[in-house]
Order: C-alpha cells, then sequence, then structure tokens
C-alpha cells in the first residue's frame, strides 16, 4: 500500500511542479510600435494581470503569473501592428411599391445584390437614395454624413464606425459598432421638427471588395424598406 501511494506521488510531482511554476510571479516590461498602450489596457482586465503603461512612452509593465505574461505578450504582438487604409462605401437603396418611389436608377454594378434582395423582398422597385464613402484606418472612429434633398430642413444620411480590423490574411474586414442610416424630418405645424430615424446598427465582417447587404430597416411604413450595401476595400 506504501509503495502505492509513494508511486502516485511520484507521478503527481511534476504537474505541482508545473503548477508553482505558472504562479510565479515575473514582471515585463513591452515597448509597443503601433498602438496606444493607454487604449488597450481594458482589453486584458480579465486576463489576471497588472499592466500599467509608462507615461509618455509606448511601454507596457505587466505584471502576473509568468504563464498569463506569456500569453499576454503573444497577444500584444498580434495587436502592436501598423494600422492599414481602408476604403469603406455604404449604399442606401430603398424598396417599395409605390410606383413613384423616391431615389435613382441603382448602379449597374449593383444589380446583381438588388436581383438578390428581390428574390426575398419582391418589392416592385428598387431606387438608390444616396451613396457614402469613407477613408479610415484600422483601429480607429470615423464618420461621415450626407443631404439627400434641399428642403428644410433636409433629410440625411448617416455613416460611422467605432473601429475596424483586417484578417490576417487580409480578405476579411471586421467593423465594429457600425451606425448607418437615414433622418427623415417630419414637420409639425406649431409644435417644430420632429425626426423618424430608419437605422441598423451592428458589428460587420465583410469580404473585401464584395458588396454585401448588411440590413434592412422599415422606412415609412411597411410599404417601404431602407436596405444597406456595404464594400470595403483596403488600399495598398
Amino acid at each position: 500500500m506504501k509503495r502505492i501511494v509513494l508511486c502516485a506521488l511520484l507521478l503527481a510531482a511534476p504537474l505541482v511542479a508545473a503548477q508553482e511554476v505558472n504562479r510565479e510571479q515575473v514582471n515585463k516590461v513591452i515597448v509597443l510600435k503601433n498602438v496606444d498602450p493607454n487604449g488597450i489596457v481594458g482589453l486584458f482586465q480579465s486576463w489576471g494581470v497588472v499592466m500599467v503603461p509608462l507615461r509618455g512612452t509606448k511601454t507596457l509593465s505587466i505584471l502576473g503569473p509568468a504563464d498569463k505574461v506569456s500569453a499576454v505578450e503573444i497577444a500584444l504582438k498580434q495587436l502592436d501592428v501598423a494600422p492599414k487604409n481602408l476604403d469603406l462605401t455604404v449604399y442606401f437603396v430603398v424598396g417599395g411599391d409605390q410606383p413613384n418611389l423616391e431615389g435613382g436608377a441603382v448602379p449597374q454594378d449593383l444589380r446583381d445584390v438588388i436581383a438578390q434582395l428581390k428574390g426575398t423582398f419582391p418589392f416592385k422597385e428598387y431606387k438608390m437614395l444616396d451613396v457614402l464613402t469613407l477613408r479610415t484606418r484600422t483601429g480607429s472612429a470615423a464618420e461621415t454624413s450626407g443631404i439627400l434633398n434641399s428642403g428644410n430642413p433636409p433629410r440625411m444620411s448617416q455613416f460611422r464606425i467605432l473601429g475596424a480590423t483586417v484578417s490576417e490574411d487580409g480578405t476579411t474586414i471586421r467593423i465594429d459598432r457600425m451606425h448607418a442610416g437615414l433622418r427623415t424630418p417630419v414637420v409639425y405645424p406649431g409644435k417644430g421638427v420632429e425626426y423618424i430615424d430608419s437605422q441598423i446598427n451592428q458589428d460587420v465582417d465583410v469580404k473585401e471588395g464584395q458588396k454585401v447587404v448588411v440590413g434592412r430597416s422599415s422606412l415609412q411604413g411597411p410599404q417601404q424598406a431602407l436596405f444597406l450595401i456595404l464594400t470595403a476595400q483596403v488600399i495598398r
């Protein structure tokens, strides 16, 4: 019986030793090249380490168990990459059953996407309301807007993102917290103006160069719908 217990202890010894190594506290200083240390510390709050940006530098001091500090170091190498320039274009397309639907002709390069929409949403007509283009960099927030008509107040289009990243193989653009939509003014005599917002808010993954329908929102009741078609391009 004692021999069995002794063997069990010997087998467990390497595991205990490994656990002791993992619990060993180490301090490592990492110099970043591209990202702001203050902007990424929050990403590692649940990683079990203490991260302190050194003021006025791109340096991080990391304190914690050796295995966790090593994991953070690997993650930082993946984050600390030079930003890429992006061109994002969003097309505002309206579908409806009215004979005189507002908007212009849909461009030829969107016809395949519109054909797919017609297969799911059989509106009688599809028209282009607006196009907004946004040039930005990965890791940065950006926004733009447009005016659809000369009314007073005018109808406006909006497009903004919290940030964007590019996959390692460069084929997919991840857009965080995309907001796009229309603000339509409604004038009430003696009461002022109220705006009806037709908007879409979501995270989006887009294959580079592809035109993708990223959302649908009601527009002036069930007779019309606003569709957002997005394309993204990495500027090389």
